[in-house]
């Protein structure tokens, strides 16, 4: 008897360490923000449910990542003009390293965006991450003790609001997007040495701030789309060469938030100068505004509250979630656009939605989480304050949630279900 529930105990613990999920990329193992894990704490505060805070030096909007026992993230070190990558033990939250990647003279951006803001992306070997030389963008990749593989410098990149866009790996590649007040391009490079493997010219030169999203269809399931939106337009290119299979003009012209994909239709959410959201079929080829549009909620209908410019949607069972800067959290049928409800949360967001555990984490600017029911019908189940600014998104991985501030970051862990590293 014994035997076999130290059998069946094994059994459990392995199943637990097999299922959990790191986060190892801006918005998660999937780029869309959602996590299979469970037992994901509910409420905290400055003393409840913390189980470890660590000062981090500089500032940054980076999102933290998480690989195995290692928490990955970029700061900037404004008065030494220095951009530094950071490893962080995720059990004790001690800086197992901190590493300069550039110095160079600080850039012109918008009030609101930082100069460390794209976030590292990581295959488990090594680790990507890309900030700005002006006037070049630059790429660098490191093995996880922080010794540095290669760098590139992909090109020059104008943007008089900076940079942000985040590295998105597949299979051999890693991606990366910089459209810009010129002639905007997305060029691969080969993980491992740095070789440029493809380079894409992007229309109407204007900068947008996106990272691109892989997908793959049911008519086409041989082909790992590329999809963003950005430059006056929404794209969907073949990752493995860069050929661009199809467009849709506008409907606005400039874009900060990644798509979703739910349903075999992309969510689309727009803030400048026109708020749009707008549902895309992503199985055409060529210019498809006129075909491939299945829904279309325009900007008269959306205003600030209805649609966000900077915090990413989110797609969950047959619906599509979006919280604006303005601080309103919005639920919409993804195969009609029909919109559910729309309810007020923080006073402005920048935060990209996650989700896990049937839960949906949403900070805004104040340090406020906000836990609301993933559901069709809004309820909110806690707000969990740590008093600091927030900008960047949640990481979730084994049963913790990874926020950071403009000053901290944060291990939440509910002592009684998460399970914590080993």
């Amino acid at each position: 008897m014994r035997r076999n529930i130290l059998f069946l105990t094994a059994l459990f613990s392995l199943s637990s360490f097999l299922s959990a999920e790191e986060w190892p990329a801006w918005r998660g193992p999937r780029g869309d923000g959602i996590s299979t894990e469970k037992n994901l704490p509910l409420k905290w505060g400055k003393t409840e449910n913390i189980r470890w805070k660590t000062s981090i030096p500089g500032k940054g909007h980076s999102s933290p990542i998480v690989i195995n026992d290692r928490i990955f993230l970029s700061t900037c070190l404004e008065d030494k003009h220095e951009r530094r990558l950071l490893s962080i033990d995720r059990n004790s939250g001690k800086v197992l390293w901190d590493k300069p990647l550039l110095v160079s003279d600080l850039e012109k951006k918008h009030g609101e965006n930082s100069f460390s803001s794209a976030t590292p992306a990581s295959d488990g070997k090594h680790l990507w991450i890309s900030f700005m030389d002006f006037p070049a963008v630059r790429l660098f990749c490191y093995d996880l003790e922080g010794n540095k593989v290669w760098e590139q410098s992909p090109g020059k990149l104008l943007s008089r609001h900076g940079f942000c866009s985040s590295p998105v790996l597949h299979k051999d590649l890693v991606i990366l997007n910089c459209d810009q007040d010129a002639e905007g391009y997305i060029v691969a490079y080969e993980k491992n040495s740095g070789k440029e493997k493809w380079r894409v010219d992007r229309p109407n030169k204007t900068r947008s701030y996106c990272t691109p999203l892989l997908i793959n269809t049911e008519k086409f399931p041989g082909v790992t789309q590329l999809v963003l939106s950005g430059s006056k337009c929404v794209t969907g290119y073949d990752a493995d060469t860069g050929k661009l299979l199809w467009i849709i003009d506008g409907p606005t012209e400039q874009y900060v938030a990644s798509l979703v994909f739910l349903d075999q239709i992309l969510f689309l959410s727009t803030g400048f100068p026109e708020y749009h959201l707008m549902g895309i079929n992503p199985d055409g080829r060529g210019n498809v505004t006129k075909s491939h549009v299945v829904w279309h909620i325009p900007h008269k209908e959306n205003g600030p509250k209805g649609a966000s410019y900077v915090p990413s949607p989110i797609a969950h069972e047959g619906h599509f979630y979006v919280v604006s800067d303005a601080g309103y959290l919005g639920c919409i049928e993804s195969k009609t656009g029909k919109r559910l409800w729309m309810e007020k949360l923080g006073k402005k967001h920048h935060a990209s939605i996650v989700y896990g555990d049937g839960k949906f984490y949403i900070a805004d600017d104040d340090g406020n989480t906000w836990v609301v029911k993933a559901s069709p019908k809004f309820e909110i189940l806690s707000k969990n304050e740590l008093g600091e600014m927030c900008y960047a998104s949640p990481a979730i991985s084994k049963g913790e949630i990874f926020i950071r501030t403009w000053n901290s970051l944060y291990c939440i862990s509910d002592k009684t279900t998460s399970a914590k590293a080993k």
